[in-house]
């Protein structure tokens, strides 16, 4: 017993981690900085202390339509690299939701031929020829591109939803798949609620359209009169981008072929649309999110330093930006989000560079700067590739997160008084060392969840609650083995040591398949299962350690200060 000297330098080590881990920083009230990256505290779960709970949906039908229609604009280039010359991309076929097909209006038979090899040759397994007559074709999506459409959208809808929540500032974020086409957003702590939603909800599908100068104002608003007098108006709360889809429904049939209704909204201080103000664009999108690299705020000088989004471009975007906006000098250019127009400057000569501004205009300087960068934030985090709807909502109150709290520590002092008399009573002294490691080992439990940012839920609590019995039984292995030692008449140095040796495999071997079992659930569980996973797996760390090295540490102590007296066990 006297040998153990490295006992005391690995428990010492141990608890001076600790203390700086979770006793330090919550002492002197330090906050997490780059150059202090130690927490503080627990982060709790979105069961412990309230949040948002959603359940989105996607309908992959209109991601088919964006994503044929995205293809046509791809093949116009490569027609126009290829004979110098561009086509007309026609009507969507979309009396088939599932399998939408593009029309494409070429010059001459011989055009056709020259697309359908363009076709085979770049977009093999991508497109398929539906229809060829004349000089029209069609072309629709094939069956492996839908199925990719339908792995990758929910992915990169994760992907872009978690980016969004990190500059967002929430901790610790829940987002899983569920099925095919749902996605599950559960944000603990989150106060702005309805701030949060707009962020994730937001498409942010960016669109750089030619505005039509030809038709009158007076008919464009015609148009917008009889999709009122249908009963087509937008009302507060409503998703933007659902009235513009109404609206354009009822026209259609009114408006020039491959033409749609885009609006401007004018707003008051209190964010109130006081006007929206109708553009006749292009349906198909010279420019789009996809060719940006980035989206910052900046203030612009000439306009009372007012905030707006500066964007710019990849390489390919600026070298279309460039060619766009040297082929229509003149004319204005909409600069539409999600269908509503943020500006339609007029475009004076050819932009070289990559870059453009989105002005912010009709509202107060602090309203302008927010929505600059939610906006911005949205852009750079990453447009998302399909619209998500809200199937379902539930707001989780602090109030049941904190009766929760109080039942578990309130369950947690009647254990523990429980367990702690009944040691100290049954084992006296030894009873005190074996009731100090388990608060060892709790605080070890807890510190480590500080370290490595883990997020304590009630699954999380009831690991905890298991990993105290383990260490429970853990001990009474060890003092059962001692005391059969002593009844066998081998002295109390020989029997604590003799006690310690034999149960140590034991308690490596019950605590090993335990670890095994919390393996598997950290792998292929999810949310509540993986949160008892994981304090699972640390307690049963903490166990081993404090249930056998600690304590016969204190042993060894013990036995130094009594020599020669009877072991109080």
């Amino acid at each position: 017993m006297r040998r153990g000297w490295w006992y005391r330098f690995v428990f010492l080590l141990i608890v001076a981690i600790i203390s700086g881990i979770s006793i330090v920083p919550t002492a002197f009230n330090f906050k997490e900085t780059d150059n202090f990256p130690v927490k503080s505290k627990i982060n709790l779960g979105l069961d412990l202390q309230g949040g948002l709970y959603m359940i989105l949906g996607i309908d992959f039908k209109k991601v088919y339509k964006d994503e044929v229609k995205g293809y046509a604009r791809r093949l116009e280039f490569s027609f126009k690299d290829k004979t110098g010359n561009g086509f007309e991309i026609g009507d969507l076929d979309s009396s088939d939701e599932l399998d939408p097909r593009q029309e494409i209006i070429l010059g001459s038979t011989t055009d056709v031929e020259t697309l359908k090899d363009i076709i085979h040759d770049q977009y093999n397994g991508f497109l398929r020829v539906t229809k060829d007559t004349g000089s029209t074709i069609s072309v629709a999506l094939t069956k492996k591109v839908k199925t990719d459409i339908e792995d990758q959208s929910v992915k990169r809808s994760i992907e872009v939803i978690r980016n969004r929540i990190d500059e967002f500032g929430v901790t610790e974020p829940e987002i899983i798949s569920q099925g095919k086409d749902r996605i599950v957003v559960q944000l603990p702590g989150v106060k702005d609620i309805e701030r949060a939603k707009e962020l994730i909800g937001k498409t942010a599908k960016l669109e750089f359209k030619m505005v039509n100068s030809e038709i009158a104002p007076i008919t464009i608003q015609g148009w917008v009169s009889k999709a009122k007098e249908q009963g087509v108006e937008y009302k507060k709360g409503e998703r933007f981008s659902d009235y513009v889809s109404k609206v354009n429904e009822i026209v259609a049939s009114d408006l020039p072929k491959g033409h749609v209704l885009a609006f401007e909204r004018v707003t008051n201080a209190k964010g109130d649309i006081l006007q929206l103000v109708p553009y006749l664009i292009e349906s198909i999108a010279r420019l789009t999110g996809e060719d940006l690299e980035d989206a910052r705020v900046q203030f612009n000088p000439q306009n009372n330093n007012n905030p707006e989004v500066g964007l710019n471009f990849k390489s390919r975007g600026a070298k279309i930006f460039a060619e766009v906006t040297g082929e229509n000098v003149g004319r204005l250019m909409a600069i539409t989000l999600d269908g509503n127009v943020y500006s339609a400057p007029r475009i004076n000569g050819k932009i070289a560079g990559g870059r453009a501004t989105i002005s912010l205009g009709g509202k107060s300087y602090n309203e302008q700067l927010k929505e600059a960068k939610d906006l911005a934030l949205v852009l750079r985090a990453g447009a998302l590739p399909v619209q998500l709807d809200f199937l379902e909502q539930r707001t989780v109150g602090p109030s049941l997160g904190a009766d929760s709290i109080d039942k578990a520590r309130f369950a947690a002092i009647i254990g523990c008084i429980l367990v702690f008399g009944f040691i100290l009573v049954y084992y006296r002294i030894s009873g005190v060392f074996a009731v100090t490691t388990l608060a060892l080992n709790v605080l070890i439990v807890l510190a480590m969840l500080v370290g490595l940012g883990a997020t304590l839920t009630l699954p999380g609590i009831a690991g905890i609650a298991l990993t105290v019995g383990m260490a429970i039984d853990a001990n009474i292995i060890i003092y059962e083995r001692i005391r059969e030692e002593i009844r066998n008449n081998v002295g109390f140095y020989k029997a604590v040591e003799n006690g310690f040796n034999s149960a140590f495999w034991t308690i490596i071997d019950a605590n090993i398949t335990t670890a095994l079992a919390g393996i598997c659930l950290l792998n292929f569980g999810t949310g509540p299962i993986r949160g008892f996973a994981v304090t699972l797996l640390i307690g049963i760390f903490a166990t081993v350690y404090t249930s056998y090295f600690v304590s016969k540490l204190f042993f060894e102590f013990y036995m130094n200060k009594v020599e020669g007296q009877d072991l109080s066990i």
